[in-house]
């Protein structure tokens, strides 16, 4: 595409950049300059597999960053003359959503309640919550949702998101919900998905199972009991547990194999305090000496450990707490009725209480609880500490198990290009440390529905073991509304008939398939092969090990392929003080303030100033340099294209505008690198560094030769390199600037400049010297007319340049020029020792 200047420029009698995105999101949506042209061949097109936005609560600055660093590679790569595909997803679906709708509406989910297709929820929530049917709630979801998503796309298209709107999903909308189906039913069908009655990390609040990639560590206040069990010979064995509310559950005690201390109870039992138990005492490598008195106790289940060694020893089964996180009513099996009973239907709390009140009445209890603060896993989203119980889920292989797969995807985390290099760390370290595989059902029901059913026996039990799978005809489906292959409504919830899965899929089961999603895999083959492998995959580095491992998982199951060639990964926002932004520590910033105060341009560059991999401050200062670069932009290019443009034909022959455009064909080869590196940063750092010069000196240099004070061929030559720097230029700040370089590209060029040809080195023979040597004598210029407290336009009497014979012949190319900047009378030169030295006499 060839650049094609109007026949005179447009240029406005006044300037300034509020208010351009009004002008400019409608003139791209009409004129489709972000639409992708799905004909062109793979070998032309890049894909992007953008992360789908948040359409629940409220954005804060911290989505602004990381989406402006790809919208900023994204128009990159649109004027290289690449077919960007830059789809754009909502992630509605999951537990935020949920949240949210309960709390906007003022309802709760009752699946067993019927579906009332007239009911319309009250303007505010009132007092009491209104219990809806399961298909009520998710009809709340979808609508505040989508209204959601309204004002969010508005709050995205200002902040200048160059993606295609054309190309938008939902994360669970049909087509979504298909393709997440038949991937799963695939899956199922190759033997990678499968369920389990297993120990499953479980949040009380939510009621739902939660995977290993949504842990998190959170320092909380307990302490140490020391318990006292005893041998069958009387002898005391001390442990030390932090929860001694689980000792109901105990199952056996652990010790190390090289422990002394111990070594002689191994193989023997011992009896619990309070409930009179015998429980056996094993041995294991992952009994630490150093902790508590170095002999642990087992309990189903207090942690992740208390499962490694229940399975490990093959230990009984003792669960004590429901899913509602109380004591279940009935005591386990072996563990007297009376002396459990004060437990039932507790909380965790008041059962610890209890638990220590007994144990002391018991004399069981050794010394005071010592207090401590240790770390306690949290699902990522929620309030309270998880709970360990046994359910049946459903799991997809992802390694965690399975040692040929986890090579594979450790092979494929070493074929991606990361940047930064050292973020492939954290994937190998998440991939490596994986324990089991990946529980991606949720006791949910705004989700993905998992596509099957189960037979029910004459007592009408399900049967597991028999999934009844939906034909891939029928996708999309939702068991709790259709019915299974063979079976009639009539039939569900009775013996000899069927049952619907209640689950739903993890929204990280979903996300997942992002790369399939946009592509629409299965859907549309012709689109899915122009795009698939993607180019780039962006996002922020806190959920490597949630979403870009488990695309990678996925793209391996399914196409035994890397889903992308590279993957750029952001740093968090952080707070002026240096601490991570979260709506739990209450320092989010929301973006829309700021786009009303600095505008979306300079909100953009103080985001695409950040290098890929780097956490960086919200800081308004810079967003005040970035709004005054902009404003420089417009005006700069209002001078430019004001002096008119060059003759048709005209040549630049002055040095120092051939100096100009030679070291402006290093920018362009040096930001262009930098691009094409996937570093944003780098590129913009380049073109604005020498911006400021070509505005600050450069410029001033030539402002009166422009005018004509030396001719017109002088003149011509003047305008033709300030019309070349200027086109270069504005194309080189148009990925980071896209408001204020439409605009200024409007003033003299046809067509939209995200889809003008990125700039090329312009072709010049020019001395690179010439220019910063000008710009030193004449920075000294001002700052003695500074000093004498006068005009800049004020006249200087004598301007004498000492140098090297060699810098002097230089400065006798641009000396006019200098002349006519500095309003100099008289320039002498003289010899010097090598090293330039200028002194100034103002009149």
């Amino acid at each position: 595409m060839n650049v094609t200047p109007q026949p005179s420029p447009r240029v406005p009698d006044k300037v300034g950049v509020d208010g351009l995105e009004d002008k400019w999101v409608a003139v791209w949506e009409r004129d489709g300059v972000h639409r992708f042209d799905r004909t062109k061949p793979r070998e032309a097109i890049y894909s992007i597999d953008t992360p789908p936005l948040t359409a629940s609560g409220s954005l804060h600055i911290g989505h602004v960053f990381s989406y402006t660093h790809t919208d900023v590679l994204a128009r990159y790569q649109r004027m290289r003359g690449r077919e960007v595909f830059y789809p754009v997803g909502w992630d509605d679906n999951g537990l935020p959503t949920e949240r949210r709708v309960q709390n906007h509406y003022g309802v709760r989910c009752e699946p067993a309640l019927p579906y009332d297709p007239s009911f319309t929820p009250p303007a505010k929530p009132g007092k009491d919550v209104i219990p809806v049917s399961r298909r009520n709630f998710v009809e709340l979801c979808r609508t505040l949702s989508e209204q959601d998503e309204k004002v969010f796309e508005d709050v995205w298209r200002r902040v200048g998101l160059s993606v295609d709107w054309t190309l938008a999903y939902q994360t669970i909308d049909p087509a979504t919900t298909e393709i997440s189906q038949r991937a799963f039913l695939r899956n199922l069908a190759r033997g990678e998905a499968y369920q389990a009655e297993a120990p499953t990390l479980w949040d009380t609040t939510f009621r739902t199972a939660v995977a290993q990639a949504e842990l998190e560590d959170r320092e909380r206040p307990g302490a140490y009991h020391d318990l006292v069990f005893r041998t069958g010979e009387g002898a005391e064995v001390l442990i030390s547990t932090t929860r001694p509310e689980l000792l109901p559950a105990c199952v056996a005690l652990v010790a190390h194999p090289d422990d002394e201390r111990y070594r002689d109870l191994v193989g023997k039992t011992v009896r619990t305090p309070v409930f009179g138990v015998d429980v056996p005492v094993h041995a294991h490598h992952l009994a630490d000496p150093e902790k508590g008195t170095g002999i642990a106790m087992v309990c189903t289940f207090g942690d992740t450990t208390d499962v490694t060694w229940w399975r490990a020893l093959r230990l009984e089964t003792r669960p004590v707490l429901g899913r509602d996180g109380r004591f279940l009513s009935e005591p386990p099996r072996g563990v007297p009725a009376e002396a459990y009973a004060p437990l039932a239907g507790k909380t965790v709390h008041t059962g610890r209480q209890l638990l220590v009140e007994a144990l002391r009445a018991d004399g069981s209890l050794r010394g005071e609880p010592r207090t401590i603060t240790h770390a306690v896993k949290f699902y990522e989203k929620g309030d309270r500490p998880l709970e360990i119980v046994t359910s049946r889920q459903w799991y997809l292989t992802n390694g965690g198990r399975d040692e040929e797969l986890r090579a594979k995807l450790l092979d494929r985390g070493g074929e991606l290009n990361w940047v930064p290099p050292h973020m492939e760390v954290r994937f190998r370290a998440w991939t490596e440390g994986l324990t089991s595989d990946w529980l991606v059902s949720r006791q949910r029901f705004f989700g993905v529905p998992i596509p099957v059913w189960y037979p029910l026996d004459e007592h009408g039990e399900p049967d597991h073991e028999a999934v009844l799978v939906a034909s891939d005809a029928a996708l999309p489906v939702d068991p709790s509304t259709d019915v299974p292959p063979g079976y009639t409504e009539d039939q569900r919830g009775k013996p000899g008939g069927f049952a619907g899965e209640v689950d739903v899929m993890d929204t990280w089961a979903t996300s997942s398939l992002t790369p399939q999603i946009a592509g629409r895999w299965s859907l549309d083959d012709d689109l899915f092969r122009r795009v698939f492998p993607y180019s780039l995959r962006p996002q922020a580095h806190e959920i490597i090990r949630t979403w870009l491992f488990s695309t990678t998982v996925r793209a391996e199951l399914e196409e035994h392929v890397l889903p992308w060639r590279d993957a750029v990964i952001s740093g968090w926002v952080l707070d002026p003080d240096r601490k991570k932004m979260s709506k739990s520590t209450g320092n989010v910033v929301t973006p829309a303030a700021l786009l009303d105060q600095f505008g979306p341009d300079a909100v953009r560059y103080w985001a695409a100033s950040a290098r890929p991999g780097v956490d960086t401050a919200e800081d308004q200062g810079q967003m005040k340099v970035g709004r005054r670069l902009a404003t420089k932009l417009l005006n700069v290019s209002r001078f430019v294209l004001g002096l008119g443009l060059p003759t048709p034909g005209a040549s630049v022959t002055e040095p120092l505008d051939r100096s100009v455009l030679a070291a402006l064909a290093r920018v362009v080869t040096e930001a262009t690198a930098a691009f094409e590196g996937l570093d944003q940063a780098r590129a913009l750092q380049i073109t604005e560094t020498f911006f400021w010069t070509f505005c600050d000196d450069y410029v001033e240099l030539v402002k009166a030769r422009a005018y004509g004070d030396r001719g017109e061929a002088a003149a011509d030559s003047a305008r033709a390199a300030l019309t070349t720097a200027l086109s270069v230029l504005v194309r080189l700040f148009a990925p980071v600037l896209p408001y204020t370089a439409e605009e200024v590209w409007s003033w003299w060029q046809e067509g939209s400049v995200h889809r003008a040809p990125w700039p090329e080195a312009p072709g010049v023979d020019g001395d690179v010297a010439l220019l910063p040597l000008a710009g030193s004598v004449i920075a000294a210029v001002r700052r003695a007319k500074t000093d004498a407290k006068v005009s800049m336009r004020s006249a200087v009497e004598t301007l004498t340049v000492s140098a090297s014979d060699e810098l002097l012949s230089g400065f006798a190319a641009v000396s006019d020029d200098v002349r006519a900047a500095g309003v100099i009378s008289a320039v002498t030169t003289r010899p010097g020792d090598g090293e330039l030295a200028v002194e100034v006499t103002v009149g």
